[in-house]
């Protein structure tokens, strides 16, 4: 099959490799679609993100769909030809997290293009059988595909207790920020403004239903007057990170999302006197069928979001994309193509 294979900082090559035998518990699946990611990019540019170093060749992509065509022994939960929306990251199943539910913190994870595991920029993929989420025929490959970074957003809206009447804040207006509005406003939000720096991603926020816009280039979040209860972080940006916490109300709920570094300033004197609570999320659990729901609903617009098409042979002009086109906002590499 065919593989984009990343053999270091700035190099991506296409090469020939085995189709993968799927093992007890698996599928074999062709692959459809596969999202670029922000975590990708990074990989692409730098070789690493904090402790993850790619020290071999590494095939990046984690947010693929796909048809199984095969399975391996004891695997009957599917049919062959059956359409799939991928969950990328497999945990040990036993560990103590695994046990209470909370999977995403699994210290043996096994996640596409995670360095040392292969990811989906090929043509096919092995993936244990729990792992693959059947999707009705009105959701593309693409949408598919985007179940992914809308589980995300489907995990942050969860830790941070969005419900009806929330009024929300979203910081950073990237692809998963423009996920996360979209699921906060399926989970019954009145209000949920969006901030950036980019005045083309604000208008795209504007046109998915976002309440307000503001450019934080031109007007602080204290004078545009909002005051949310719940702030999803995705920008990763320190300074717009803690520009945002300040603007929380009282009790209300900060989850950081965007990963921009090692450390942030805390505007610590506002976190306590007004209680706001403060929590990291990493990735999701136990959120693709409630995600495959949205999407199919039509609650959610994942359509949308996907600006390009990129083949397997194109997979570095996918990565770079977005520094060449400030338009550009879910770029989706199709393999078969």
């Amino acid at each position: 099959m065919r593989t984009a294979v990343l053999e270091g900082a700035g190099k991506v090559t296409l090469q020939q490799r085995p189709v993968p035998l799927p093992g007890p518990g698996e599928v074999l699946v062709q692959v459809a679609a596969v999202g670029t990611c922000g975590s990708d990019v990074h990989y692409y540019e730098h070789g690493r993100i904090g402790d993850f170093v790619v020290e071999s060749p590494l095939v990046l992509g984690h947010e693929p769909s796909g048809v199984v065509v095969a399975a391996g022994a004891g695997a009957d939960r599917h049919e062959p030809g059956q359409r799939v929306s991928i969950e990328p990251g497999v945990p040990d199943f036993t560990c103590e997290y695994c046990r209470a539910g909370r999977y995403n913190l699994c210290p043996r994870m096994r996640f596409f293009g995670t360095p040392p595991i292969d990811g989906a920029f090929c043509e096919y993929v092995v993936v244990h059988e729990e792992f693959a989420y059947p999707v009705p025929d009105s959701l593309s490959d693409d949408a598919a595909a985007l179940v992914e970074p809308l589980s995300v957003g489907v995990w942050a809206c969860r830790k941070a207790r969005v419900g009806p009447g929330s009024r929300v804040l979203v910081a950073g207006a990237g692809p998963i920020g423009l996920m996360c509005l979209q699921a906060a406003k399926a989970f019954g939000a009145t209000c949920v403004a969006i901030t950036d720096v980019n005045p083309r991603r604000l208008e795209f926020a504007r046109g998915l239903g976002a309440s307000e816009v503001v450019n934080v280039r031109e007007t602080s979040l204290a004078d545009a007057g909002i005051e949310p209860d719940v702030l999803l972080e995705c920008s990763g940006n320190p300074a717009a990170t803690g520009a945002a916490i300040r603007a929380v109300r009282r009790a209300g709920r900060v989850v950081l999302v965007g990963m921009g570094g090692d450390e942030i300033p805390l505007p610590l004197a506002h976190v306590q006197t007004r209680e706001i609570e403060v929590t990291g999320t990493f990735r999701y659990a136990n959120t693709w069928p409630d995600a495959i729901a949205l999407a199919a609903s039509g609650r959610v617009d994942l359509d949308a979001l996907v600006t390009g098409h990129y083949g397997l042979a194109d997979v570095e002009q996918a990565l770079t994309i977005g520094a060449r086109d400030p338009g550009s906002v879910k770029v989706v590499v199709t393999p078969q193509r």
